[in-house]
This record gives C-alpha cells, structure tokens and sequence, in this order.
C-alpha cells in the first residue's frame, strides 16, 4: 500500500522563507550552470503551478533560452485549475510549437500533471515531461497542502468527467520523463511525485522547498542535463557532477 502523509508543518511554513534563500543562492551558482550542455534549439513548454503564472517560471525559461531552446510560457494566465480556458488552449499551443518538431514540456507542481497528461494525449509530439514537484502519483489528498486551494476554486473547473482519474494520472506517460521531487518539500509529499523507475522515465531528488524548484541551482541542472539528450537516447541515466547534493 501506498505511504500516506501530509508535508511536515516546518518544511510547509517555512516555504517562503526557503524559497527566497534559493533564489538568492543562484547568482553564486551562475558559472557552473552556464557550463550545462548547450540546447539544441528545440522548443520548451513550461506550465506554472496552481494559483502561479508566467512569472513565476521566468527566472527558469531565461535560463533555458541562454542555453539554446525556445523556452515559452503557456501565456493562459493564472494557474486556476483545470478551466475551460486551460483544457482546450494547452493543446492549440503545443500544436503551434510543434511546427518545430517534437516538444519538451516542464510543469511545475499542477503544471507537471498537465505536462504529463498532454504528452499522454499528444505523444507523437511530445518530446519529453519534466515535472518539478508534481502530485502525479496522489493517491490521497492529505499529500497535497494545495488541495484546499484547489477545491475552493472547484466552481471554475471544467465538468469531472472531462478529466483524468488518479488511476490514470499515476500510469507512466507513452513519452520519457524525468521527476524531479525533494524530500524536503513542504506542500507536496514527495512520494505523490515519482514514477516507478525504469530505462525512460527516471526520478531526480534535489534538496528545496516547493517554491524554491524554479530557481533551485541544482533542478535548473537536472532540467539542462534530460532536455540536452539526443532525442532517441533519453535512457541514459543521470549523472550528477561533483557539486549536486547528495
């Protein structure tokens, strides 16, 4: 059976205050990542969480586009859920970006569960999901301290009926993927946020808060290392340099 609990209350009222300190770390960090692989020009989609918007992923899409990808926001404004507004314009603009081949799709927190059931959806254009603490794998809404805010804003969502199952939400995705989670992360229990490991989808811990993914050196690596492999080698397994914490 599945481990069940919440995020410790510590790691959760402290989120704020870690993710600032992350962020203030980075420019520290800024020589060893500009040394990740360089991008192949391919395009990136990348999904704010729940209650975010573009700006929350701009550090993490700059970074992206000084390596060499077309990174982009989804341009849907705030993350509210699963609206009419977002069901039905992620598909159109993954359907423009993949005018340029085959598309990388990170999602932070929700946007890592949209990001996985679109390729799951759309597979053929899909090039590969990062998710970046994404409750994929709830299978109790004790996981997740966002579930309140999510319900709240349940009068706003599309017809149940129109969405996946947890079932289906925990099955691996037809494409590969990389789950970034932390152990230390105060709003989603990082056991909701990996899949079962194998040869195309792997599991990546770092060390922050849930605010704190976006500009985490060491995520920002993690995503620069899966997104620089050749399209048809994605079973190469991560190596971590010397300085990734352990």
């Amino acid at each position: 059976m599945a481990l069940v609990q919440t995020p410790a209350l510590g790691w959760f009222l402290t989120e704020p205050v870690r993710g600032a300190l992350t962020f203030s770390t980075l420019p520290f960090a800024a020589r060893r990542l500009l040394n990740a692989p360089a991008g192949d020009g391919h395009s990136v989609l990348v999904l704010p969480g729940l209650l975010a918007d573009d700006l929350s992923t701009g550090t993490l899409r700059a970074y992206l586009t000084r390596l060499g990808y077309r990174a982009c926001g989804w341009g849907l404004g705030r993350n509210l859920g699963p609206t009419d507004a977002v069901i039905t314009g992620m598909p159109k603009l993954l359907g423009v970006l993949a005018t340029n081949g085959p598309v990388s799709i990170i999602g932070w927190s929700l946007g890592g569960v949209y990001a996985r059931e679109l390729a799951r959806d759309h597979p053929a254009i899909v090039r590969q999901v990062i998710t970046l603490g994404s409750p994929f794998a709830m299978v109790d809404t004790r996981q997740s301290r966002a579930d309140g805010a999510f319900r709240r804003r349940s009068k706003l969502h599309v017809d149940p009926a129109r969405l996946p199952s947890r079932e289906r939400m925990r099955q691996p995705v037809p494409v590969p993927s990389t789950a970034i989670y932390s152990r230390t992360d105060g709003i989603v229990d990082w056991h909701a946020c990996v899949d079962p490991a194998d040869a195309t989808h792997q599991n990546i811990e770092v060390r922050c808060g849930h605010l704190g993914f976006g500009v985490d050196a060491a995520t920002l690596w993690a995503i620069a290392d899966r997104l620089a492999l050749p399209i048809h080698q994605h079973s190469t397994p991560f190596q971590p340099p010397a300085w990734f914490p352990r």
